[in-house]
């Protein structure tokens, strides 16, 4: 249902819903999928998931960096997790998002504070880093930054959303760098990204097939979806793939029963655990993925204590509480 997704999308996009929803702290049922925003609270969580056999990927949320300030912030925060990450002996790694860091306004800033996080996750291990995709227009930010730090750093890797008509090109471009495939979480024009299930699921099984065929990097494929999962068993059973070529990847809070089978079933796994304030986008992004979690969000969002809190004047409390109801009802 378009409708649910758009509605959703837009709303991840609302800066100032995103800094009031900062203020307050995750709910919504947010804190079904996003690990608090605590220290302490993210450090129970890895180590929960690591005594079941499962890595985690950590995002630090942070959407909105508009200066020079804020971007340092956030790479502090980001390094304030991996020396948690690290004096915990938590089996742990980083995903960053480069927007996070000042590239929507001075990507030499973002390239700066990425490199003093890699030199510090040198130290820890050699921990690994990932740069997160976003939006389509941010692409080039990404890869023009990555390929700087590539050559230096072996402890870097990005991700490929399948859903770009230049997903297979990427795939090519980077054989040296661990990669995430994802299907692709935004909203694309039909010029640069397939628009259908069923293309973005055929090039998403095209990029999974071809990198496991032609690189011994490691491999994250990253999807809920039962059935490109047994077709990746499959394939890799079928080609002698090393299990220690690839790991399965989901977020944190969905199929956490499935994603403990498969780790029981001797495969590398490994969750992405969301973590902060900025808690907002990334949830709505979220609901606007899976519509079924609606019922999740939708009594808490419409509860009377939660709009006061939310302080949405009267008008757009009735707009926003009606059309979510029609959306729940359908979305069920």
């Amino acid at each position: 249902m378009p409708i649910i997704k758009n509605f959703f999308i837009a709303l991840s996009n609302n800066k100032a819903l995103n800094n009031t929803a900062k203020k307050l702290g995750p709910m919504f049922g947010a804190n079904k999928v996003v690990a608090g925003n605590t220290i302490p609270a993210l450090v129970e969580t890895i180590s929960r998931l690591n005594e079941k056999g499962i890595v985690v990927t950590v995002d630090n949320l942070g959407e909105y960096v508009s200066t020079e300030g804020e971007a340092i912030m956030a790479k502090d925060q980001i390094l304030e997790v991996m020396y948690a990450i690290n004096n915990y002996n938590l089996d742990a790694h980083m995903s960053i998002k480069i927007s996070q860091l000042g590239a929507e306004f001075d990507l030499d800033l973002a390239y700066r504070n990425l490199r003093e996080i890699l030199l510090k996750a040198n130290e820890f291990k050699n921990m690994h880093i990932n740069i997160d995709t976003e939006k389509y227009d941010s692409l080039l930010d990404v890869i023009q930054t990555v390929d700087r730090l590539k050559g230096e750093f072996k402890n870097l890797g990005t991700v490929i959303q399948a859903y770009l008509f230049k997903a297979e090109a990427l795939i090519d471009k980077y054989p040296e760098l661990r990669l995430r495939l994802v299907k692709g979480a935004y909203k694309e024009n039909e010029f640069i990204a397939y628009q259908t299930k069923d293309e973005i699921d055929r090039n998403y099984i095209n990029i999974i097939e071809k990198r496991l065929l032609n690189c011994n990097h490691v491999t994250s494929i990253a999807t809920h979806d039962n059935q490109i999962i047994n077709h990746v068993k499959q394939f890799t059973k079928d080609n002698n793939i090393d299990k220690e070529q690839f790991e399965f990847q989901m977020l944190y809070g969905f199929r956490t029963e499935l994603a403990e089978e498969i780790a029981k079933q001797g495969y590398n796994f490994c969750i992405y655990v969301p973590y902060g304030d900025d808690w907002f986008s990334y949830f709505m992004r979220r609901l606007a993925e899976r519509p079924q979690n609606l019922v999740l969000a939708y009594k808490e969002f419409t509860s009377p204590k939660m709009l006061k809190k939310l302080g949405i004047i009267a008008g757009a409390t009735v707009a926003v509480g009606s059309l979510l109801s029609i959306i729940t009802k359908k979305a069920k």
